[in-house]
């Protein structure tokens, strides 16, 4: 067995069949080796960008990704991709093809590299948006492999692996290695036994889940913790339907000042916080200023946990959650339970917008939909609904790079192809990497696509001290002739009005292809929550130390080396002479 068919092995064996990339004759071997092999197979993306975009999705969904480029142009175009999947503990693998072993030894110049003959390089540039990096040669393949998958399992994170044209064919040991790990015994139960105390010595807890919770592949764990437990739970943005919205103990997604008094008012009174798998982002926590200092309470991570300061390493949060369940003795606390989900507003106005639009896709959600939601005004309409228990929701809002959630959707597609994939994303962010459109259709993937255009960066706009500065504009697109512009099984439709937008949803319920629907909108539309954040991040600009908003760089910069451093129902209606080119006109 040779090296690439190694990686590809191992990788494999962690559920990856899909690789994402750009060819290049330094990365030949590597992409032949995923074609031959009959359980893998290569997905030729448009750039390298919108590659590690797709990785990053296809691991959301599968639990590790991959994405082959070449070194230099190939790999610095991955790296803003690399560095979001860094940003939100994403696992993806990025491999890089090298020239051999002699033409590096020779100092050849060669394409895709700087004048100075260093093919390491770049190497640099991955090791602050990766957790471990390697480099390999004849004499240490296996070990460097065996050692940042091993990495990439435990803190999932990015890996960074560079190999050589004939280190790639290069013939090594193919003996089997376990990538997983187990949590030190004596930690877990010091650290179980403290938080199961805490807990029986409190009146008011409370539960707080977010997305490491995914990340870490505990979410069987967290549900019977928190079901077990009966502790009154929320959530943050990226934890959207961790927990069944129907549960009775749930007080609804924590929106700060913004929405939702009750679980603001019992995370506020709280004398026994639980945090699982959270990150605090001005966006994900809506602001930076719970009324906790971040680790001083119970903050139970991947693969540590923090009790009043104090750190337990080396302990996984699955193992924590389970020996916590059955610990703890079921509480008896009457709650308030809020009402979640987003009203249909019914008003006279026949033109489109998202106060309409959000609720419409609220009700055409179904079970086990996977959503995938740009960040901006997307991704606070899909946080404020109301979704069934095994809807899956996807978002990037720590790292938020405009332009992810339509590659990331390309990955979703293709790790779950049983789920039907509803894309919902801006004009201006899909205009930077609409190109993957092409790429879904050439692999026949069947996604639900919603564009909501208006005309620009919306939010960006209300952010603005000078609403008609002209930098929030995008250039102007008929996205729906846009998208069938590719050759591929699609069917689009432009929408302008409220009857136009539900028949084409009702439309993508008896096609059996991908369904690209635009809805335009005003250039200021958008949901009420969105215009007051964003005031409120207007003001802060002129007062950056409001602490309604931000907490103390000093705790911010203490979590964030603590967390991330320390080692209505729609009925199928077939309208008579629809027109699949434009609905309702």
């Amino acid at each position: 067995m040779n090296t690439a068919q190694y990686i590809v092995k191992r990788l494999e064996e962690l559920g990856i069949n899909e690789f994402f990339g750009i060819p290049d004759c330094y990365n030949y071997s590597l992409i032949y080796t995923v074609e031959n092999n009959t359980s893998t197979r290569w997905i030729g993306c448009t750039n390298e960008l919108n590659a590690g975009y797709a990785a990053d999705g296809y691991a959301r969904i599968r639990g590790y990704g991959a994405v082959i480029t070449s070194f230099g142009a190939g790999e610095l175009s991955v790296i803003n991709a690399i560095a979001g999947s860094f940003a939100e503990n994403v696992p993806v693998v990025n491999i890089v093809g090298l020239p051999s072993t002699g033409t590096m030894d020779k100092k050849l110049l060669v394409r895709h590299c700087f004048q100075d003959f260093n093919y390491k390089n770049f190497i640099k540039s991955f090791e602050s948006v990766t957790a471990a990096t390697a480099f390999l040669a004849k004499d240490n393949a296996k070990i460097e492999i065996d050692r940042v998958l091993k990495v990439l399992v435990k803190e999932k994170k990015p890996v960074y692996i560079a190999i050589p044209e004939d280190v790639a064919k290069m013939e090594i040991s193919d003996r089997d290695v376990t990538y997983d790990w187990i949590s030190d015994k004596n930690t877990l139960e010091k650290a179980t036994k403290k938080i199961a105390d805490k807990i029986s010595a409190s009146q008011k807890p409370v539960i707080i889940g977010d997305v490491l919770i995914k990340r870490f592949d505990a979410k069987i764990e967290f549900k019977e913790f928190v079901s077990k437990s009966g502790i009154p739970a929320s959530n943050f943005m990226m934890g959207t339907n961790l927990i069944d919205m129907d549960y009775e103990k749930y007080i609804g997604s924590y929106f700060g000042n913004y929405k939702n008094p009750i679980a603001q008012k019992y995370i506020e009174e709280t004398d026994c916080l639980i945090a699982i798998g959270t990150i605090y982002s001005d966006v994900n926590s809506y602001g930076q200023s719970l009324p906790f200092k971040i680790n001083d309470h119970i903050a139970i991570y991947g693969d540590h946990t923090y009790i009043e300061g104090k750190k337990y390493d080396n302990i996984k949060m699955s193992d924590v959650l389970e020996a916590l369940t059955e610990l703890v003795e079921p509480t008896d606390i009457e709650i308030n339970k809020p009402n979640i989900g987003l009203k249909q507003i019914n008003d006279d106005n026949e033109k489109l917008s998202s106060s309409y639009i959000f609720p419409r896709i609220q009700a055409f959600i179904k079970d086990n939909d996977i959503i995938i939601t740009e960040s901006g005004s997307a991704s606070y309409g899909v946080a404020q609904m109301k979704l069934p228990q095994s809807t899956e929701v996807q978002f990037q809002v720590l790292w938020e790079a405009a332009g992810w959630a339509t590659p990331a959707a390309l990955g979703a597609c293709l790790a779950k192809p049983q789920s039907r994939i509803v894309l919902i994303t801006g004009d201006g962010s899909h205009l930077q990497t609409a190109m993957e459109i092409g790429t879904m259709l050439r692999y026949g993937v069947k996604p639900i696509v919603i564009i909501l255009n208006n005309n620009g960066y919306t939010i960006k706009r209300l952010a603005s001290n000078n609403s008609s500065d002209n930098f929030s504009n995008v250039a102007k697109l008929n996205f729906a002739k846009f998208a069938r512009a590719f050759d591929g099984d699609i069917w689009a439709t432009k929408t302008e009005k409220k009857d136009d937008f539900d028949k084409a949803l009702k439309v993508t319920q008896i096609m059996n292809k991908m369904c690209y629907i635009e809805a335009c909108t005003d250039e200021f539309d958008t949901l009420p929550i969105v215009k007051e954040i964003t005031n409120t991040y207007k003001s802060d600009t002129q007062a950056t130390s409001d602490n309604n908003v931000y907490q103390s760089i000093k705790d911010i910069t203490e979590f964030n080396y603590s967390n991330s451093y320390d080692n209505i129902e729609f009925e199928t209606v077939v309208h008579k002479g629809l027109d699949e080119e434009k609905v309702g006109e």
